[in-house]
């Protein structure tokens, strides 16, 4: 039987966008994190197609620091070359942020929550 995908986001679904909101809102500067792991700490595991569609979708009132969301392995999501993709990497660098290619470091998963919720 054929999978029927779901769809990113339904009616009534503002709650589950706020509390990607809030926890991208959460990762401080200097700092990045993955689509999957916010997804995660949001409370929505394996959905990091929905934190792509939270961050497009976000008012630009929000003043989300998108930049700091990343793919899986550090990886720049959007399209290399593009406005977006140069606009990303200049604001990592910025907050001392190394980006080499289209990549950043990310810390290993238990430095993660250490370094972004205090963890221990």
């Amino acid at each position: 039987m054929a999978r029927t995908p779901r769809p990113a986001v339904v009616a009534g679904d503002d709650a589950r966008l706020e509390a990607i909101w809030r926890t991208v809102a959460s990762v401080p500067a200097g700092q990045v994190s993955t689509y999957g792991a916010i997804a995660a700490r949001a409370g929505f595991p394996g959905r990091a197609r929905l934190v792509g569609h939270a961050l497009k979708v976000a008012p630009n009132t929000l003043a989300l620091p998108w930049h700091r969301i990343v793919g899986a392995g550090g990886r720049i999501a959007v399209p290399a070359g593009s406005a977006a993709f140069r606009e990303q990497r200049r604001r990592l660098r910025a907050e001392g942020v190394e980006v080499v290619g289209a990549r950043v470091r990310i810390p290993r998963a238990d430095d993660l929550d250490a370094l972004l919720w205090g963890g221990g």
